[in-house]
């Protein structure tokens, strides 16, 4: 092979690349915006179970705290 088939067979390779990333670069950027729209607006409501159940295992971790900080 000649110095002018290499060069020219590695432009070939980058211009396959670049249609690549762009491709890719297109759907990524369609797929965040598809996600922004699905964004959840407004606040979530939880259960007065779920609430209960959320301050019971914050205050074993915090007796668990506390104990290791006592010995």
């Amino acid at each position: 092979m000649t110095v002018d088939n290499i060069v020219s067979s590695i432009d070939d390779v980058i211009a396959r690349l670049l249609e690549a990333r762009n491709l890719l670069a297109a759907d990524v950027s369609t797929s965040t915006n598809k996600a922004a729209a699905k964004k959840i607006t407004g606040k979530r409501k939880m259960s007065t179970a779920g609430r209960k159940r959320i301050a019971e295992a914050q205050r074993k971790r915090w007796a668990a705290h506390k104990k290791a900080a006592a010995r």
